[in-house]
């Protein structure tokens, strides 16, 4: 949900009542409350045109929808693949339509990481690792901080290896904690860790945490540590480098190399490129870009890879900085 729609959401809940807005609370995921609940301790003032504009839209809208589907759970798969696409979706569907398997670990969803780290220290990384994987990467990454360097280290091995659950895991979950999950007893597979989730966690983990744990990775298996880095931060990822490091980043990317990157990148990461250069030197790379034949995609990907190398010395060296990093460095 975006600034305007957690607005327009915060208003409606204010107008609703204690009663009737904690019903509706009731419903959400942690994120949507901690987000929605920030949203309304910021609001110091509404006007009536503000509210009884959110209410003719809420009205409007309410009017539309007047038959439900006849099947959630299509629709639901339907509509995030259609949002996401079909890689982002599966992970999410999975999520959701398995709630009925997971009603444990969403009470840890709502806890703070020192005490979920308190609840997991001294259980196997294997089991730590298959309970991870089901919050949110923040979440775990926060969790993960908290362990020694040894027992981190070893849960991100397994969370990088992990190839979905199997029934059988999801018992041993149930041993561990009090109903953690239930219908234990199903024979669907859950798709869930893996090397992008291993990626996504450690992206969060800071740049110390993160050399250390890739160097532990690194010794048992380099293939699986390379995997892993080139999850962790894509070539698309490049457009959320602010300014200065975008500017940073060109002055060490020859220009020949860039044209063929950019053959695959997004409009908005070219825009991001476009605006970072002098007038005349946009127009130059425009026109390169367009007088440039088809390229093979094995090309593109390999000078992208460059790119991202650099990308990862001039972090190092400090003249960059990604986001997501839980380390709070500021240059």
């Amino acid at each position: 949900m975006d600034d305007e729609g957690l607005e327009k959401a915060a208003i409606l809940l204010m107008t609703l009542g204690e009663e009737e807005a904690a019903e509706v609370f009731r419903h959400l995921a942690p994120k949507e409350v901690q987000r929605l609940g920030e949203t309304i301790a910021r609001m110091k003032a509404v006007t009536r045109e503000r509210v009884d504009e959110v209410m003719d839209s809420f009205t409007q809208l309410a009017a539309n929808e007047h038959m439900l589907v006849a099947d959630n759970n299509e629709y639901v798969k339907a509509v995030l693949r259609k949002a996401l696409g079909e890689d982002k979706a599966n992970l999410l569907i999975d999520r959701i339509l398995q709630g009925s398997d997971v009603t444990g670990i969403e009470s840890l969803k709502w806890m703070d990481p020192t005490s979920v780290a308190e609840l997991l220290r001294n259980e196997h990384p294997q089991i730590v690792a298959a309970i991870l994987v089901h919050l949110e990467f923040d979440q775990a990454a926060e969790i993960l901080k908290l362990f020694s360097e040894r027992q981190r280290n070893e849960v991100m091995v397994r969370i990088a290896t992990l190839d979905g659950i199997q029934p059988t895991a999801l018992r041993d979950l149930n041993e561990v904690m009090s109903k953690v999950l239930a219908g234990g007893d199903r024979s669907r597979k859950s798709s869930l860790g893996g090397v992008k989730t291993a990626a996504e966690i450690l992206n969060m983990l800071g740049t110390a945490v993160e050399t250390s744990v890739l160097d532990f990775v690194r010794e048992a298996d380099n293939d699986l540590a390379q995997k892993i880095m080139d999850n962790m931060f894509t070539f698309d990822d490049v457009e959320k480098i602010d300014d200065k490091g975008i500017q940073a980043l060109m002055k060490e990317v020859q220009s020949d190399s860039l044209v063929i990157a950019l053959k695959g990148a997004t409009p908005a990461l070219r825009e991001k490129i476009f605006k970072n250069m002098s007038s005349r030197a946009a127009e130059t790379l425009k026109e390169d870009l367009e007088s440039r034949g088809p390229v093979r995609l094995s090309e593109v990907e390999a000078e992208q890879k460059e790119m991202l190398k650099i990308v990862r010395r001039l972090v190092d060296e400090g003249q960059i900085v990604l986001a997501g990093g839980g380390d709070e460095q500021f240059v």
